[in-house]
């Protein structure tokens, strides 16, 4: 395992996300994880040598005396990458005409109040987790919740979308307007790498 660059710069998600925030949510927060999960594999290579998806979603396989840090570093680790990747400076636009759009507008009833129930979720949420957008196996889409670092893969899910609603994600320039927040970073959204989700056969093709 390594620890994954950040995709941009900083400040490149400025105005909706500042580069402060970024900086210490990046270096900080999600560099913690990775650091934690290295000290506690550390007696644990062939561990350590497994791609990370792996160990989530097979946690009983763990040894118990690490199972917890796995769970929740190795699943704080995994999920920012995937929260980075979700995002491009200035955002990405929505193809409308297409098949991940039709998929929306069918489970959703329309494109609108796909984002409306999504921001209300995430918004709703109570604690610090994160709010999904996840496709079952028979390719249904579904809004979902998580606490702490936990994936939605163990359901059987595949993750398409995700927005932190730890309040470290947002709080240096939100404070506790965690709405807001949601109406700025729904901005920074790379549709384009969430319709490719959509559409890849198998989801650890991120």
């Amino acid at each position: 395992m390594v620890f994954q660059p950040l995709p941009y710069a900083f400040d490149a998600l400025e105005p909706q996300m500042d580069a402060r925030t970024v900086e210490i949510h990046y270096t900080k927060h999600h560099r913690g994880y990775f650091d934690k999960l290295e000290a506690s594999l550390k007696g644990y290579p062939e561990y350590w040598k497994r791609p990370l998806i792996d160990l989530l979603t097979n946690l009983n396989d763990i040894p118990e005396t690490v199972r917890m840090s796995v769970r929740n570093n190795g699943g704080g680790l995994w999920v920012h990458d995937f929260f980075w990747r979700s995002m491009a400076p200035g955002g990405l636009s929505l193809n409308k005409r297409n098949a991940f759009a039709a998929a929306l507008v069918r489970d959703f009833g329309s494109i609108e109040k796909f984002e409306k129930d999504f921001k209300a979720a995430a918004a709703s949420f109570f604690g610090s987790g994160w709010t999904w957008l996840v496709r079952d196996t028979a390719g249904k889409l579904w809004i979902l919740s998580t606490p702490g670092h936990d994936l939605p893969t163990a359901a059987k899910y595949v993750p398409l979308l995700v927005v932190d609603v730890w309040e470290h994600a947002y709080y240096l320039k939100y404070q506790n307007r965690r709405a807001e927040f949601l109406d700025n970073w729904w901005q920074l959204i790379d549709w384009q790498k969430v319709e490719k989700r959509f559409l890849a056969e198998s989801w650890r093709e991120d």
